[in-house]
């Protein structure tokens, strides 16, 4: 366990130290698009992030392969230099995206010759455990087939739901954290060496988002642009495919006991089969969600679109950070509950809890349209946006009253105010500026054409 943590350490460091060079890099290099109609943040922001994280890959298998526990995963099996392989061709796709916004197909060319160079060097599903019939051996067709349609879905769902600032990097290492659990359980507690690699994938996996994220939340100064949410979804289908085609279930000794007691000894085998859905359960969803609402209004599925869950969480009221955290509880909720179900399937408190937790999760997402009521000795103990007196100075002042001044109430209206209180209307920074701190905001978006 150490070296796994001094492993996740070194990649989060190395990430997060190189995140500020590489910022500056990516405005003298004019990484910098201009606003869409899509976006939600309001000033030309780097993107480029993909660079350190990758670096900070780079740096955790190095690391790894001179440790002496984890040298013996790199002896015994290909499956880091598969990854790296993959991973270095798919970053070099991602960086170009970055840069020259390539077209959505060569990228999906691109993400199937990266699943297919990891395949050529063994990194695929060689077998599935299927409930009531046990262990199905692939074909050499058929492990590659869902090797590659694995990778690309997984790669494709990270990306769907970069967004938000924080968002896709959290959610990831809030997925990586529960595979990483899962995997090492299976490598400590049942002495499965396979799944050592899929372990180390994740440790290395949550230390790139780590390192990533205090550059990356709320106001971003970075985004990790498809460079990045590309590479992270390729290390988290990685380990996903290391733990289900190449762990044999047959090797945890589970057929004991009674049926009934059989039944839930085998859940183990059977996990592998949901916990590569159950990472990536919010990000699948909003795809599979978004394919199909383009395709109901006769626009191509690769065509961007305000429709996603983080962009509805907005329009009903949520803040940015609220609508982050939100999703956050969610992967959490469904990487953790099945990671638990995993190992006592037979606890009703699981259930239990996973039932309560959904409901306060909902209760959460309607939050915003109600406004409680409260006494006036409690509204210190609110949230601004509760207080009836905040509440009715800015109504006051939205409808002309004398709640503020002439400056106030222009730089409320989301613009700022001359010597002589006539409001100027907030213009957007153009891209390429030195100087742009990439701060976020809700607010007015220009909606030109690019």
């Amino acid at each position: 366990m150490r070296e796994y943590l001094l492993t996740l350490c070194i990649t989060a460091a190395v990430t997060y130290l190189l995140t500020g060079p590489v910022r500056k890099f990516a405005i003298v290099a004019g990484a910098m698009p201009e606003i869409r109609a899509r976006d939600v943040h309001r000033e030309p922001t780097p993107r480029l992030g993909g660079i350190a994280m990758f670096f900070g890959l780079c740096a955790g298998l190095l690391v790894a392969d001179h440790l002496t526990n984890l040298n013996e995963v790199f002896e015994k099996s290909n499956e880091p230099r598969a990854l790296l392989s993959g991973a270095a061709l798919i970053w070099l796709i991602g960086v170009l995206d970055d840069k020259f916004e390539i077209d959505a197909l060569i990228k999906l060319g691109g993400q199937m010759i990266a699943a297919g160079v990891m395949v050529m060097q063994g990194l695929t599903i060689l077998w599935l455990p299927i409930p009531g019939v046990g262990t199905v051996a692939l074909t050499q067709w058929q492990g590659t087939l869902l090797t590659v349609a694995l990778v690309v879905i997984t790669i494709n769902a990270v990306n769907f739901v970069d967004g938000l600032d924080g968002l896709a990097a959290g959610m990831v290492c809030i997925a990586s954290a529960a595979f990483f659990m899962y995997a090492y359980r299976i490598w400590y507690s049942y002495g499965i060496e396979a799944a050592a690699p899929a372990t180390l994938f994740a440790a290395i996996l949550m230390g790139m988002c780590l390192g990533f994220l205090p550059h990356n939340m709320h106001p971003a100064r970075i985004f990790m642009g498809d460079s990045g949410s590309m590479l992270i979804g390729l290390v988290l289908a990685a380990g996903a495919i290391s733990v289900t085609g190449q762990v044999d279930p047959d090797l945890m000794n589970l057929y004991t006991n009674s049926e009934r007691s059989a039944v839930h000894q085998m859940v183990p085998v059977y996990i592998p089969l949901v916990m590569p859905l159950t990472i990536i359960a919010i990000p699948a969803a909003d795809l599979i969600l978004a394919i199909v609402r383009r395709t109901w209004r006769g626009q191509s599925p690769f065509a961007a679109d305000r429709g996603h869950l983080h962009h509805r969480l907005l329009e009903i009221g949520h803040s940015h950070s609220r609508a982050v955290l939100i999703m956050y509880f969610w992967s959490g909720l469904i990487a953790f509950g099945t990671l638990a179900y995993s190992v006592n399937a037979g606890a009703m408190w699981i259930v239990l809890g996973v039932v309560f937790l959904s409901a306060l999760g909902l209760v959460l997402l309607l939050l915003p349209r109600f406004t409680p009521r409260a006494p006036r000795w409690a509204e210190a103990f609110l949230p601004p946006r509760y207080r009836r007196r905040r509440a009715e100075a800015a109504l006051q002042g939205a409808s002309g009253g004398l709640a503020g001044t002439p400056a106030e109430a222009g730089e409320a209206a989301g613009g700022s105010v001359d010597s002589e209180g006539a409001q100027v209307p907030r213009t957007p920074v153009a891209a390429g500026v030195s100087g742009v701190n990439g701060a976020t905001a809700i607010g007015a978006r220009s909606r030109s054409a690019r």
